[in-house]
């Protein structure tokens, strides 16, 4: 008998785990988890040295340390075009990971229902059946990532309670436009849906602008925005993340996240403080990070475009796709494990963001946070291998 849960016997080893272990087995360059090969600034880390040798190895309050609470509150004035209240407005989460899982479980009920649209980060649909919930997915267009308007709003119904927008998007790299977001905003309204924007890539910006839903008329109300430090300063291990929501919201949030892990690392939430307030847009540091990852991103993407490869360049996020039907294998996942074999690059196949048994798209997901000479070698063997 097994001992998972029926909630969550559907989901087993998650496709991010199955792909890194074929890496590590073959030795092949991994280019499948969505982590920096390389470490946080040297700024940052000396801040988590200065909070080490102070009294921080206790609990701090579980809605986060009220000086980081403030640094996010002053942050979040440039994107969201409000000051959230610190205090009531802020729910600081290990990492966004639990941030999706403490929305989901604080503001879901067993039964309701949670539009997902396909392809998507998998947490989304494990919550969703953690909660009890019902995950109703809907696919973006295969080809450009698009929402089919029609199939959308067919699929809402009395018992819709929550709609998950992602932007820019894991794994296209795609961002939703303005009259996209304004559009599901009438919708959210409309139907009284609660929106779950995670926007941890805000930040990760190559072309157009990432707006967020929450500032559209009405819409801040009925939002939650989730972001995280782990995108924005390559310290994803450090598992700080945030939520920003109206009181009522974040209170929901708070009555999750208090029983998952009750409260974030606090060294970490210390050095996040002195440095997240300063996040405006211009900062030096954000210049330099977007223009690091133009460097990155070229140094995959320029080879496989030169070598004959059909690619998809990111708008944002540190992840492109490169179609699958030049490589051998009769589906994706084939795809990806024969490259992971032959060729030694790991990537990770779309249709394990999908509902199963959706068709396939026919693309790969490779990351780019990674070394640029490691990026170059990873874009020689998968243009040898290109049939």
């Amino acid at each position: 008998m097994t001992q998972t849960s029926r909630a969550l016997q559907p989901f087993g080893t998650s496709v991010f785990a199955r792909m890194s272990a074929l890496a590590s087995a073959h030795g092949a360059i991994n280019l499948g988890q969505g982590f920096p090969d390389f470490d946080a600034p040297a700024f940052l880390r000396r801040r988590v040295d200065a909070a080490l040798s102070g009294p921080t190895g206790q609990y701090v309050r579980s809605m986060g340390l009220p000086a980081l609470c403030q640094a996010i509150a002053s942050h979040a004035r440039h994107r969201l075009g409000a000051v959230p209240e610190w205090d009531r407005e802020i729910v600081v989460t290990t990492g966004a990971t639990e941030g999706i899982a403490a929305a989901i479980l604080g503001a879901v009920n067993a039964g309701d229902e949670v539009l997902l649209m396909d392809p998507g980060y998998d947490s989304y649909a494990a919550c969703v059946a953690m909660a009890g919930a019902t995950a109703v997915r809907i696919r973006l267009d295969p080809t450009t990532f698009e929402v089919p308007w029609a199939a959308l709003e067919a699929a809402v119904s009395a018992r819709t309670r929550m709609l998950i927008l992602n932007s820019p998007h894991n794994p296209s790299g795609r961002i939703f436009g303005r009259d996209e977001l304004a559009r599901l905003a009438r919708l959210a309204i409309k139907h009284d849906i609660i929106v779950l924007s995670d926007e941890v890539y805000e930040h990760l910006i190559f072309q157009g602008e990432a707006i967020s839903i929450s500032t559209f008329p009405g819409m801040r109300e009925r939002t939650i925005v989730l972001g995280s430090l782990g995108k924005t300063f390559s310290c994803t291990g450090w598992k700080i993340g945030w939520a920003i929501a109206p009181a009522p919201l974040a209170s929901a949030v708070q009555s999750a996240h208090q029983f998952l892990t009750f409260c974030a690392p606090a060294p970490f939430q210390a050095a996040a403080a002195e440095v997240v307030a300063d996040l405006a847009p211009g900062a030096p540091y954000l210049v330099e990070y977007v223009a690091d990852y133009r460097r990155r991103l070229a140094a995959l993407a320029d080879p496989l475009e030169a070598g004959g490869l059909e690619i998809r360049r990111p708008q944002g996020t540190y992840f492109m796709l490169v179609r699958t039907d030049r490589f051998p294998g009769g589906t994706e996942e084939e795809a990806a494990r024969w490259l992971v074999e032959h060729a030694g690059v790991a990537g990770i196949p779309l249709s394990p963001f999908c509902a199963p048994g959706s068709p396939e798209g026919g693309w790969l997901r490779l990351a780019f946070c990674k070394d640029i000479a490691l990026l170059g070698e990873a874009a020689s063997r998968l243009v040898r291998a290109a049939r």
